[in-house]
């Protein structure tokens, strides 16, 4: 009987300490948005898997691609703390090895507001650990909640 009571006592702290995968990807989303703040080109590589993609859709509909490590590059000359993108979580799913998110941002530049639009992201899980695969964003100045 005690054995019991000690077990229900000790159970729920395990069942808290666990990281569920929702945030083990939110964890990675937020490593790059952190990298781009800090101006740390390591930690926004280290976010992204070895061949992913990068897309930004124009507002005539053209798809531009971006090489990972010319953004990285071009992040890491940016001013520490200057470029601050905020997301939101809006929706995540995950299937097995593979996770789909949707975050609608505001973008800020020295503090002011330069735009905002919404990234797609599609992450998947290798070596148990949860990488960026692909993003597509959009870029607006209009419609923005600010």
């Amino acid at each position: 009987m005690k054995i019991g009571f000690l077990l229900l006592g000790i159970l729920p702290i395990f069942g808290f300490s666990q990281t569920s995968e929702e945030d083990l990807v939110k964890s990675t989303v937020n490593q790059l948005f952190n990298g781009m703040k800090t101006s740390d080109s390591v930690l926004i590589k280290k976010s992204f898997s070895k061949t992913a993609v990068l897309q930004t859709i124009t507002k005539t509909g053209e798809v531009k691609n971006e090489s990972i490590n010319d953004f990285a590059l071009s992040i890491s000359k940016a001013e520490k703390q200057s470029l601050d993108e905020r997301i939101t979580f809006s929706n995540i799913l995950i299937d097995g090895n593979l996770a789909s998110v949707w975050t609608p941002y505001e973008f800020y530049y020295k503090g002011q507001f330069s735009h905002c639009g919404v990234n797609s992201f599609q992450l998947v899980k290798s070596n148990n650990e949860w990488k960026i695969q692909y993003i597509i964003d959009t870029r607006r100045k209009d419609n923005c909640r600010k």
